[in-house]
């Protein structure tokens, strides 16, 4: 009797020491992760270090899956196997380990990259192409140390890498050559991600985003313009955000001949003036002008200038001024001519003498 118990005391001791080791590893990575990292993500936003909020994010859910492998690892440790399964289940842990430490510090260094885009106001755009290659270059980086670590030779595969790579180069030119493109556009800083262009004035949109390969433009019907990026650096194009968002208006209009100038041009800027003032897409400070082209064929033309404050607000800035000119027109008895010529017939001499 005693015998039995003796052997089952020892079983519970021997599979007890594991069990607690692994359950309080997973409680540890539970505390850290419910109770530190979610309290210091809370705290960075009021204080204002978004690097610190990029790592509490990227470091959300490794930390209790960090602590439950340690955990097994030890647990395993203590339970005592054979030596070659614990070489083997150190391996694999670490292989974990470091596989899973490259993926938070991918995460945390295209978090800041971009979170450095949006604070930098256009220094560096928000902009795929940046975040792609630093996860590669980090996520190739953490696999040449995983194979450094099992024993296997990295110099042959850099050689390799370093011959081939001229084979691709010359395979892949035409990406190669978007990719630079890419790179030089963004650079430059000619075009943005937010910003309005137009190409070659036939194709214009925001700019969604720049990749290794192409631009992504959305046209005011919401339809995606896909354009490469090597083709795009070789065309001419408008970016109408670039210095600022705000733009003039010009808005055509015309007066019958016998019109009173002077009446005309102080009732078109009343109107003028209203819509500036009233529409929210319109730069209230600005002063509409008017300013008269020439003499055309039914009416006398003028322009009448106007300011909104990006690309797209014009259209409802000309609806508006349209619409409310031509009704004070008519209250004013100001004529807007319709488009006439006068056709002046001779006869020959010859014919007046039959």
């Amino acid at each position: 009797m005693n015998e039995y118990f003796y052997l089952a005391l020892e079983w519970i001791v021997k599979w007890i020491t594991p069990i607690s080791i692994f359950a309080l590893s997973i409680a540890t990575g539970w505390l850290l992760e419910k109770v530190v990292i979610r309290r210091v993500a809370k705290m960075m936003p009021a204080a204002g270090w978004e690097p610190g909020m990029v790592i509490a994010g990227a470091l959300r859910r490794m930390m209790m899956f960090w602590f439950t492998l340690a955990g097994a690892y030890l647990a395993a440790f203590n339970f005592s196997p054979e030596a070659s399964v614990l070489a083997s289940i150190r391996t694999l842990a670490t292989v974990i380990a470091i596989f899973t430490v490259t993926l938070v510090a991918s995460r945390i260094v295209v978090g800041i990259i971009n979170a450095f885009a949006k604070k930098s106001e256009g220094i560096l755009p928000s902009i795929s192409i940046f975040s792609n290659i630093a996860r590669a270059v980090i996520l190739i980086v953490g696999f040449l140390i995983i194979l450094q670590y099992l024993g296997i030779s990295i110099a042959p595969i850099l050689t390799a890498l370093g011959v081939g790579g001229l084979a691709v180069a010359l395979a892949l030119q035409d990406s190669l050559s978007n990719l630079f493109a890419g790179l030089q556009i963004i650079v430059s800083r000619q075009m943005r991600q937010g910003d309005y262009v137009e190409i070659d004035a036939e194709r214009r949109g925001y700019v969604v985003d720049i990749n290794w390969r192409n631009t992504v433009i959305r046209g005011l019907g919401n339809n995606h313009i896909i354009i490469p990026n090597s083709v795009l650096s070789g065309s001419v194009f408008v970016n109408y955000n670039l210095r600022a968002l705000d733009m003039s208006v010009v808005v055509p209009v015309g007066v019958a001949y016998d019109s009173d100038l002077e009446r005309v041009e102080r009732v078109t800027l009343e109107v003028a003036g209203g819509v500036q003032r009233e529409l929210p897409g319109a730069v209230a400070e600005f002063e509409p002008m008017v300013r008269y082209t020439g003499f055309n064929d039914s009416a006398i033309g003028f322009n009448v200038i106007l300011r909104a404050r990006e690309y797209v607000e014009q259209y409802m800035l000309c609806h508006e001024f349209v619409k409310r000119l031509h009704r004070r027109y008519a209250a004013e008895g100001i004529e807007i001519p319709f488009p006439i010529r006068t056709v002046y017939m001779k006869e020959k001499e010859s014919l007046k003498n039959k």
